[in-house]
């Protein structure tokens, strides 16, 4: 590379001023197609970004939760950790192969 661009002339100030307005415009383009592509998708599918919820990963085990959870006509309604403890015995597990957690739970059964 030659040693031009990093010289104090004039001119190399000119090309570097030069280079750097033609990056920036690049940069500038490449947010703009981005942002339009996030909005055109988000308008379609309504999520864009962010972790994919238990609802959209496993809808059967937010189902299930929600069944778990659902008030008796007696009025007993199992708490958070007794809905976790049932579904870790089906075999419904975090991503690490734990019992849910009773935030998780809840989490679940409100959306």
């Amino acid at each position: 590379m030659p040693d031009f661009f990093i010289e104090d002339t004039p001119t190399a100030v000119l090309v570097r001023q030069v280079l750097g307005a033609i990056a920036q415009f690049e940069k500038a383009t490449t947010v703009a197609k981005l942002r339009a592509a996030r909005q055109r998708k988000r308008e379609a599918v309504g999520k864009v970004e962010g972790r994919k919820s238990w609802a959209e990963l496993s809808p059967e085990l937010v189902a299930t939760a929600k069944r778990l959870r659902r008030r008796s006509p007696k009025g007993h309604q199992r708490s958070l950790r007794e809905v976790a403890d049932e579904l870790a015995r089906w075999g419904f597990t975090n991503e690490r192969g734990a019992r849910f957690s009773a935030s998780s739970i809840a989490s679940m059964v409100s959306s």
